[in-house]
């Protein structure tokens, strides 16, 4: 079913054909919401933009489009205002149809892409002997929303891990574990994953302090690159240890993903090289081969080169992302990539797209994006630290959320008088904690930075997940309340929309569609949470003012049918956060 917006998009663009000619075919008809109820619904500024070309008053180009405008069957008559808007109000008959339409269809009424695009998103991407932290947090939870978003609107998504698993920091680690700890080289799980990021720090210490471990480690390295067996098993048990604890934190989030790290890469990085070589790209920099890049400059204002292999033959972050985005074009057939990472490295990935387009690697379908997120503050507007200074470990700070849900639980239950059991409170804590961390994450717009306060994030009021997840159990304990059957009830009873409250309801309920066809291309969760939270609020005034239970039969079952689809569709957009629902609370 196509959204309303779409549906009067078409029957304008016929209107600008019959109007002015096949010339206007392509026109924008430039509809949007309307910003105020008392303009109606939406709002087409057409006009104005036609004006100079047409060489007419905007207000006569409107009155023009108005009178080859079929849309009897959607709207009321258009009304012109202002300079030449052209304002249109939906037809309660119109919501009727389509809210009856939609209350049996399990997508509600969103159909998927006609034409699936093969989509890679590339998030979290921890480093493989170090932890997990509250840095991998917004990659995380922005890149699987995305990626739930894009499947559900029908494209073909690969979700990818690009985990940090090669490198110097390996032959660096192995090298001291070599001497302190050398059955963590041939044993799996002979340490946790905290001793070996204790390890590590202890090795890059000795690395940055000792000359004669910087050649060891870098022995090491040479012997890893080359495939040495007892370098090639160590390396493997450290990955597979840091594996373990990373997929315990994606199962409490919920998160799926296809692990491709740095090292797959690896034997392609030397094509990268000779491909530029063969472009002409590639120039000699102090003995590093580099790429000189337009629009970047050093601090003397000349050109700043991306170094694609350094002066000692090793190579670095560049190259191996240069190796993965021809990968992706060339083995994948991806037609669109999508990079979720914090905003300090958009120059890196501007730099390593400029270089992949004039080497020619970027055919005209590829669509490449740079999705750029702030950092979590803490409530002294920080970076987010422990007390002692130390970056928060992301597991650290879900089981305090968890934590602390269930304090809050456990009071309320209390205060009510509730006998729960431990399943149910352990299981609901859960569920509040994990969704209120994702939520206030996703409810804000990823460009900016923002706040972490545990406060907010798990209160009852005002946009929060709680809040949301609270609006669900209610909207479902009225249906429990009269022992409802929705399958049945839909099958025998049709919307009726007579009260204001019902309409403002009903309209918005269609607008799903709308916005994630928006956040399919500007790729902003919080424009779903926005959704969620308004569709809420406009619930909760439906409640107050619409009698639902108590109502006579006819009006009771259609009051009835816009509760279930209430719930489905905060169901819906909920799943498409990541944050399952509860039907109690």
């Amino acid at each position: 079913m196509n959204s309303t917006i779409e549906q009067l998009k078409t029957k304008f663009q016929k209107a600008l054909i019959a109007a002015f000619g096949k010339d206007y075919a392509e026109v924008d008809p430039m509809l949007v919401s309307a910003s105020n109820p008392k303009f109606g619904d939406y709002q087409s500024n057409a006009a104005l933009g036609l004006s100079k070309q047409l060489k007419e008053a905007p207000r006569t180009i409107a009155q023009t489009i108005i009178q080859h405008l079929d849309i009897a069957d959607i709207c009321l008559n258009p009304e012109i205002a202002g300079p030449g808007f052209i304002n249109l109000t939906i037809k309660p008959e119109y919501l009727e149809g389509q809210i009856n339409t939609i209350q049996t269809d399990s997508r509600l009424g969103i159909s998927p892409t006609p034409n699936p695009q093969r989509v890679i998103v590339d998030f979290s991407s921890p480093n493989i002997a170090k932890e997990m932290h509250v840095g991998h947090l917004r990659s995380t939870i922005i890149g699987d929303c995305i990626a739930r978003i894009l499947e559900f609107q029908g494209q073909d998504v690969l979700r990818l891990n690009h985990v940090g698993d090669w490198g110097t920091q390996f032959g660096m680690l192995i090298a001291y574990l070599r001497e302190v700890c050398p059955e963590a080289l041939t044993t799996a799980n002979a340490v946790d994953l905290g001793d070996l990021v204790e390890f590590y720090r202890k090795a890059k210490k000795r690395f940055d302090e000792d000359e004669t471990f910087q050649e060891t480690a870098r022995k090491e390295v040479v012997k890893l690159q080359s495939g040495v067996e007892d370098s090639r098993h160590a390396w493997q048990l450290l990955c597979e240890q840091s594996r373990r604890e990373f997929q315990l934190i994606y199962d409490w989030l919920d998160v799926k993903l296809t692990e491709r790290g740095e090292s797959f890469y690896n034997p392609l990085l030397a094509d990268v090289v000779e491909d530029l070589t063969k472009t002409g790209l590639l120039e000699e920099d102090a003995g590093a081969k580099c790429v000189f890049l337009e629009g970047f400059s050093n601090k003397e204002g000349q050109p700043l080169p991306l170094i694609v292999q350094k002066s000692d033959g090793g190579y670095n972050y560049a190259t191996t992302d240069l190796a993965a985005l021809r990968y992706r074009i060339l083995q994948d057939r991806v037609q669109r990539i999508i990079y979720v990472t914090d905003a300090g490295q958009a120059n890196h990935f501007a730099q390593v797209f400029q270089v992949a387009k004039r080497a020619g690697w970027i055919p005209d379908n590829l669509e490449l994006v740079h999705v750029p997120f702030g950092l979590v503050l803490g409530e002294d507007n920080k970076k987010l630290k422990t007390r002692s200074g130390d970056t928060v470990r992301l597991k650290d700070l879900l089981d305090e959320a968890i934590d602390r849900a269930r304090a809050d639980l456990e009071a309320r239950l209390k205060k009510d008088n509730r006998q729960e059991s431990e399943e149910f409170i352990a299981n609901v804590a859960q569920i509040i904690g994990i969704s209120a961390v994702k939520y206030a994450d996703l409810s804000q717009n990823r460009n900016s930075n923002y706040v972490f306060s545990f406060d907010r994030m798990l209160s009852l009021e005002g946009n929060t997940a709680p809040y949301l997840l609270y609006a669900y159990a209610r909207i479902r304990s009225i249906g429990r309340k009269g022992n409802i059957d929705f399958e049945q009830l839909q099958k025998e009873a049709k919307v009726l929309l007579q009260k204001e409250e019902e309409l403002v309801l009903a309209k918005h309920l269609l607008q799903l569609s709308e916005i994630l066809k928006i956040i399919e291309q500007d790729l902003l969760p919080n424009r779903l949470c926005e959704y969620l939270y308004e569709l809420s609020k406009k619930f909760n005034k439906f409640y107050e003012e619409c009698e639902v239970l108590k109502a006579e039969k006819t009006q009771r079952s259609s009051r009835l049918i816009l509760c279930d689809i209430t719930a489905r569709t905060l169901k819906l957009g909920l799943s498409l956060l990541g944050i399952q629902v509860l039907e109690r609370m």
